[in-house]
């Protein structure tokens, strides 16, 4: 083969390769779509393997080339979600067999009814495409439009039916640090639309001419761009572990206690005697602060006043033992999944409801047409707090405290009108065992520092306890079933806002609206 007929050969390749995957049809259409979803979550927390976007969504666009009609397009578009949610959120129904003789029934509706919920919003997002890409002529314009619809779909999706932005494109960033940064400025949707934007445009291979060139250079300029951005604003950031508040020590607690046992009657005491031993043995002189996981103190903490003194016993000189309890009214019995601050009197110095409940997790939604109980302990379902607050507490600076998931959210994980220093999560993963759930919500904890600029501490009862910086890194952590203390310095907070933390979703918004409009109005002109 000559070298002039070389570059046609390949370009004939990757059209027929293109074609092939148009041209499928019927379980095999539907079963491609699938693994190709599935392969695309390879991408996230914890395989971090980036390449694995770049091969499932050009797949995606391609295939879309073959759609006939929204039918086909919304078909197309939930396999490639169904394989996507089935494969990264398997573990959801792992907490289902902690009490299995109680769940297990309702594993087949977790592990597979709510992928297939999810799916619907990636369906939805390939028949947008469909239509704005039916105005173009090729693989560059569905591209486009592909990258648009899912994360226009990822954010409705994170935001209706109280939302669940967990497992987002942007995610797939998390594994460099550098990259994350892009989250301070317009946040884990923009990083999304610049990740899935990136990875589409490859598609543009199977195009003729110079088009696929352009593409292919603006898809590699869309990852190398934030990722030299990223790598400067870590060279202009403090070392690592460098920038401290002054006087802050906390010692996070890591009991390790099996979900099976964090409840038991006869357990209680021997699970408090391990936090209280734990918070006291081998402290440093320095450590002001003492941080528990959620639900750690089993007991109501106002109403018991034997086990408070207990806990009030370890308190450093002058310090607190912040810990996640419940909390309940009576007449009528009301309960609450709360954190608490306890003095070294044995008063409490503040106190947080939650605000952000999970679904079925710990309240049943439509409670009157499902008679059915909630996955966590008791039979009454947990009341939501009166939202977020910033809590000022001795000792500490201004701090947003945050239970469990209520850290996924983005732009919502702090009182915008008294802003705090830092965010606490306090959280128990132990219903997920060795999965790759905590790692992910470890991961989507992150983003939440980068994006407020400040530092994050996350207590979790088996794992993963870390201490995160400003800018996203991970300066400590104790891994999943691990037994200890993280015994560290508070890191300080960013000396101005991000741009994220001014403007919070706006730029998102903003960028993605002007693209729609543009893509159109493009591909209509040429039309």
């Amino acid at each position: 083969m000559s070298d002039a007929a070389a570059p046609a050969a390949r370009n004939s390749l990757m059209q027929a390769i293109a074609a092939w995957f148009a041209e499928l049809t019927g379980w095999r259409r539907g079963g491609v779509a699938f693994l190709a979803g599935a392969v695309a979550t390879l991408a996230l927390p914890p395989a971090h393997v980036l390449p694995a976007m770049y091969l499932a969504f050009p797949i995606l666009v391609w295939m879309l080339a073959g759609a006939r009609g929204w039918r086909s397009a919304f078909g197309l578009g939930w396999w490639f979600g169904f394989g996507f949610f089935a494969a990264s959120l398997y573990w959801i129904g792992n907490a289902l067999l902690i009490f299995a003789a109680k769940h297990a029934w309702m594993i087949p509706f977790a592990s597979l009814g709510l992928p297939a919920f999810l799916a619907v919003f990636t369906g939805a997002a390939t028949v947008a495409a469909a239509w704005a890409g039916s105005f173009g002529r090729g693989h560059l314009d569905r591209a486009l439009a592909l990258a648009l619809a899912w994360v226009g779909a990822e954010w409705l999706r994170g935001h209706i039916l109280t939302g669940f932005p967990w497992n987002l494109a942007g995610h797939g960033w998390v594994g460099s640090d550098a990259l994350l940064q892009t989250a301070s400025v317009v946040g884990i949707y923009g990083v999304s639309l610049i990740a899935l934007t990136s990875a589409c445009l490859l598609a543009a291979l199977a195009e003729g001419g110079r088009r696929r060139w352009i593409a292919c250079a603006v898809a590699a300029a869309l990852l190398v761009g934030p990722w030299a951005g990223g790598m400067a604003r870590l060279a202009s950031a403090p070392a690592p572990g460098e920038a401290a508040v002054p006087g802050v020590g906390l010692r996070l607690v890591q009991a390790g206690i099996p979900q099976q046992e964090k409840w038991r009657r006869s357990l209680r005491q021997r699970n408090l005697d391990l936090h209280l031993r734990l918070s006291r043995d081998n402290r440093p002189d320095w450590v002001t602060h003492i941080i528990w996981p959620e639900n750690a103190a089993t007991f109501f903490v106002e109403d018991q006043r034997p086990e408070r003194m207990a806990v009030a016993g370890v308190v450093p000189p002058g310090g607190l033992v912040i810990t996640g309890a419940p909390r309940r009214e009576m007449n009528p019995l009301r309960l609450w999944n709360s954190m608490f601050a306890i003095d070294g009197s044995g008063a409490v110095a503040g106190q947080y409801d939650k605000a952000h409940l999970v679904p079925f997790g710990e309240y049943v939604p439509l409670r009157d047409l499902l008679p059915i109980a909630k996955i966590t302990q008791g039979a009454t379902d947990y009341s939501a707090g009166s939202g977020l607050q910033t809590m000022r507490l001795p000792g500490l600076p201004p701090m947003s405290p945050l239970i469990c998931y209520e850290v996924i959210f983005p732009g919502a994980v702090l009182d915008r009108n008294d802003r705090p220093s830092w965010l606490l999560n306090l959280t128990n993963d132990a219903w997920y065992g060795l999965t790759a759930g905590p790692y992910q919500h470890l991961a989507i904890a992150r983003v939440r520092a980068v994006e407020e600029g400040m530092p994050l501490i996350r207590s979790a009862n088996t794992g993963i306890s870390a201490v995160v910086d400003s800018y996203g890194r991970v300066l400590a952590q104790l891994g999943l079933r691990e037994k200890g203390v993280l015994d560290v310095r508070l890191p300080a907070a960013v000396s101005r806002k991000t741009l994220y933390g001014r403007y919070y979703d706006m730029l998102f918004m903003a960028v993605w609206l002007l693209a729609c409009v543009v893509l159109v109005s493009v591909s209509r002109s040429r039309g």
